[in-house]
């Protein structure tokens, strides 16, 4: 069965740096894009960045451009994004997530605070 678990959250102060990881398995994973949403309190899961089955072509959210970078690597099944100058606002949980599908991992938690 398709299972996507994320790992990498934690505190870090304003202005620090995390990187996410996904592990995914039980599916051709080279074929299928790849999103990071995240849901904060009180607010809607928001997308975050997609990748393609390549990792050629990739997109960002406005709110994260020039601070985040999605990747992936095709032979280890993971997909990850390198998450730099945190801001408060980036607090929530962070979730990955096989584009087009119902498919998600338990999340992982981001708090940015000093």
């Amino acid at each position: 069965q398709v299972q996507l678990v994320e790992s990498g959250g934690g505190l870090v102060q304003p202005g620090g740096s995390l990187r996410l990881s996904c592990a995914a398995s039980g599916f051709p994973f080279s074929r299928y894009w790849m999103r990071w949403y995240r849901q904060a309190p009180g607010k809607e899961r928001e997308l975050v960045a997609t990748i393609s089955s390549g990792g050629v072509l990739k997109n960002y959210a406005d709110s994260v451009k020039g601070r985040f970078t999605i990747s992936r690597d095709n032979a280890k099944n993971t997909v990850n994004l390198q998450m730099n100058d945190l801001k408060p606002e980036d607090t929530a949980v962070y979730y990955c997530n096989r584009e087009g599908s119902s498919y998600w991992g338990q999340g992982t938690q981001v708090t940015v605070s000093s």
